[in-house]
C-alpha cells in the first residue's frame, strides 16, 4: 500500500508518499481498499503543525486524512460487513492512503448514485455542517442565517442543510466565479465580498441581524459576525482560516501571533447583556460520541436518498499530487470539494 506521511511540520515538501505494509483489521475493525480520499483544510493545518488534536492524539510522524470512499477488503472478528461492499468512512487521521483500517462504527454504506470521488468528499463536510446547524445553532424555519465561505466544502453543505430546514440563507463568497455555485446549492442571496462591502450588504438584507452565523475565517470576520447577530443569535466558529497563509504553505509566525492577539474574546457579561451565544467545536474531538455521529450520518444519508442534498463540484488529484491539492485549497480560489485518488 501507499500512504502520505508527514514526519515533521512544514510546507508542501513535508508530504512524503511512502510504501507501507498492508494493514490488518483487529476486533471491531475492517479494512478498506481506498478509491478516493477527501481533502479538508484541516489536513493543511495538520501539515503546518498547528492542529491541536493531531499533536495530542497522534504526534509525528502522521498521515493526515479524515474521510475515504472505497471497498471493504477484510474484516476483523465480530464484524459482519460483506467483502466487496462500497462504503464511505470517517478516519480520525490516516486517510491519505491506498488502504485504511477503521472501526466498523465509522463506516457507512456509500450513497447510491454517487461516484467514489463524490462519496469520499461527503462525510467530513456534511457532518461538520450538520453538527453546527442541528446541534448548536438550531435556527428555525423562516429565520435568516449567514454562511461564510459558502462555495467551499462545509459552506456548500451548510447552505443545503439550512435551506432544508426552511431558513433564508445568505452565502458569502470571495469571488465572482463562486457566486453561481452558492446559488445552485441553495443560497437565497449571495454576497461577493470582492465586489461589495460585506457587512453593509448584510445589514441591508437583515437589518435586525441574523439568527445564526457560521464562521471559519477567524480574526478577519469574527468580531463583525458577532455584531451582526440578532438578539438570541448564535455564532458558530469552526476554524480560523484567515490567520493562515494563502501561498507558500508555511505560517507567518509574526502575523499569526498578531492575529492571535487581535482575535476577539467574548466575555460572559457581554454575552448575557447582548443576549447572544458563541459556540465552537472541532469534529476530530467528537469521535467518542458515536451516537451523535450515527444520528447525523442518518440525517445526511437520508437527505441524499431523498434528493434534498447533493455534493458540490469535485476536483480530483492523483495521490502523488497531494502537495498541489494542498496549495490549491489554501489559495482560497477553489470551489467545492477536492479529492485525492490513489
Amino acid at each position: 500500500m501507499r500512504k502520505v506521511v508527514i514526519h515533521r511540520p512544514g510546507g508542501y515538501e513535508r508530504l512524503s508518499l511512502e510504501e507501507a505494509q498492508s494493514p490488518e483489521p483487529g476486533p471491531g475493525e475492517l479494512r478498506i481498499d481506498v478509491a478516493a480520499i477527501g481533502v479538508n483544510y484541516a489536513d493543511c493545518v495538520i501539515r503546518m503543525g498547528l492542529y491541536a488534536s493531531a499533536r495530542e492524539l497522534v504526534g509525528w510522524p502522521i498521515t493526515p486524512g479524515f474521510e475515504v470512499a472505497g471497498v471493504v477488503s477484510a474484516v476483523g472478528p465480530d464484524v459482519t460487513w460483506p467483502i466487496g461492499q462500497d462504503v464511505i468512512a470517517l478516519t480520525r487521521f490516516g486517510g491519505y492512503a491506498s488502504q485504511v483500517v477503521v472501526p466498523a462504527s465509522q463506516v457507512f454504506l456509500a450513497p447510491p448514485g454517487l461516484s467514489a470521488t463524490q462519496a469520499a468528499g461527503l462525510p467530513t463536510v456534511f457532518l461538520t455542517a450538520d453538527y453546527a446547524l442541528h446541534e448548536l445553532a438550531r435556527p428555525m424555519a423562516g429565520e435568516w442565517v449567514l454562511v461564510h465561505s459558502a462555495a467551499g466544502g462545509v459552506g456548500s453543505a451548510l447552505l443545503q442543510i439550512a435551506r432544508a430546514v426552511g431558513c433564508h440563507v445568505v452565502g458569502v463568497v470571495g469571488g465572482q466565479h463562486k457566486v453561481a455555485a452558492a446559488q445552485a446549492l441553495g443560497a437565497t442571496l449571495v454576497i461577493d465580498r470582492s465586489r461589495a462591502d460585506l457587512w453593509a450588504a448584510a445589514r441591508g438584507i437583515a437589518p435586525g441581524g441574523f439568527a445564526a452565523i457560521f464562521d471559519a475565517n477567524g480574526v478577519s470576520t469574527l468580531a463583525d459576525s458577532y455584531r451582526h447577530l440578532a438578539p438570541a443569535g448564535r455564532l458558530v466558529v469552526y476554524g480560523f482560516h484567515s490567520m493562515l497563509p494563502r501561498v507558500g504553505g508555511r505560517p507567518n509566525w509574526l502575523r499569526l501571533a498578531w492575529d492571535y492577539i487581535r482575535t476577539p474574546r467574548f466575555g460572559a457579561m457581554d454575552l448575557v447583556n447582548r443576549n447572544k451565544s458563541v459556540m465552537g467545536f472541532n469534529l476530530s474531538y467528537m469521535f467518542h460520541r458515536q451516537d451523535l455521529l450515527a444520528a447525523a450520518m442518518g440525517r445526511i444519508l437520508g437527505g441524499f436518498a431523498a434528493g434534498n442534498l447533493r455534493m458540490p463540484a469535485v476536483t480530483t488529484y492523483p495521490l502523488k499530487d497531494v502537495a498541489q491539492a494542498h496549495a490549491d485549497l489554501e489559495s482560497g480560489r477553489t470551489v467545492g470539494k477536492l479529492v485525492l485518488v490513489p
